[in-house]
């Protein structure tokens, strides 16, 4: 049976969840895929570190030793942060390899340029994600709805802040000891910045408006605002429901976006959606009103959306070797 050669770039939650499928869900990957599918190096920051690997997996520090692997077939990617990783993915391509990530920092930044080398060098990037985890928001806009146009995108994108705003205001808990629980729950980092203030649902919005409409708009013309500027007397007592929404929409040539914490009624489709949940509500020409919601945190989610990207990936490649 054929191998698909597959390197890790990143061993945190997110990259050990993708380990973890690949292993688990091997035979089901043979069938899927026609292939069996074996990692065979990491990149990690510290080798020093013991690591949860098969022994024949190579663990460097060092890209161009991964890169140096003779037909690498595949990478994914979940490092945090935008460099080094552009640098290691725009590499890779060359090399011929296919690309799945789940870096929205990255993608924000560098998704365009990167699509663009892949097409050039025949290979594709899955980006699937970068956006809500495993709420399968990218394929359905790519594939499902290619006739409609969007005008419109409400989203919530962040689990983390989401549960935060859910548990207080339904336990009528401080903010500082809601964070604390999600923190223990593995729902928010030790450093929440990027949930909290709204950061990462921004870099989540940039990708869509770059897929929808094909630019973004200005960053700094973005409002941004995150779950910390509602004082928790509003979020206790407030008629409706506080989510920290990111909003898209595209009047006449120029594309609005805003990220922040707004009241929802009963009437608004994101009321609903509690917990670590993530939800996109596209209104479109044709279809109407669609909303896709998911779990949009944890490893088993996010690595369900890199797997998902992968088997469509190499199901094409499969397809165009028997056609």
């Amino acid at each position: 049976m054929p191998i698909i050669k597959a390197a890790l770039l990143g061993l945190g939650t997110v990259g050990a969840g993708v380990y973890e499928v690949i292993r688990n869900q091997q035979e089901q990957l043979k069938e899927l895929v026609g292939a069996e599918v074996q990692v065979v190096a990491v990149l990690i920051q510290d080798t020093d570190k013991e690591r949860e690997v098969e022994k024949d997996v190579l663990v460097t520090n060092n890209i161009q030793e991964i890169l140096a692997i003779p037909d690498l077939d595949v990478i994914f990617e979940s490092i945090v942060g935008a460099e080094p990783t552009n640098r290691y993915l725009d590499e890779a391509i060359e090399y011929g390899c296919h690309i799945i990530t789940a870096n929205k920092e990255m993608f924000a930044k560098h998704g365009e340029a990167l699509l663009e080398k892949a097409l050039e060098n025949d290979v594709q990037i899955g980006f699937e994600a970068t956006v809500a985890a495993g709420v399968p928001v990218i394929r359905t806009i790519q594939q499902q709805l290619q006739l409609n146009k969007i005008g419109r995108v409400q989203a919530l994108l962040n689990g983390t802040s989401n549960f935060i705003l859910t548990e207080m205001r339904k336990k009528q808990l401080p903010f500082a000891k809601v964070l604390k629980t999600a923190q223990s729950l593995g729902f928010a980092e030790a450093d929440p910045t990027n949930d909290v203030e709204g950061i990462d649902a921004f870099y989540k919005i940039m990708i869509l408006s770059q897929l929808i409409y094909g630019e973004q708009p200005e960053w700094n013309t973005v409002e941004l605002k995150g779950i910390a500027s509602v004082s928790e007397d509003k979020i206790y007592h407030s008629d409706g429901r506080y989510k920290h929404i990111a909003e898209l929409e595209k009047v006449g040539d120029r594309i609005q976006a805003t990220v922040r914490p707004i009241i929802v009624d009963e009437q608004h489709p994101l009321y609903s959606v509690e917990g670590v949940d993530n939800a996109v509500v596209l209104e479109t020409s044709l279809a109407g009103a669609i909303m896709i919601q998911g779990p949009g945190a944890g490893s088993k989610p996010t690595a369900s959306a890199m797997l998902e990207d992968f088997i469509h990936i190499f199901q094409d490649s499969k397809a165009a070797v028997l056609s």
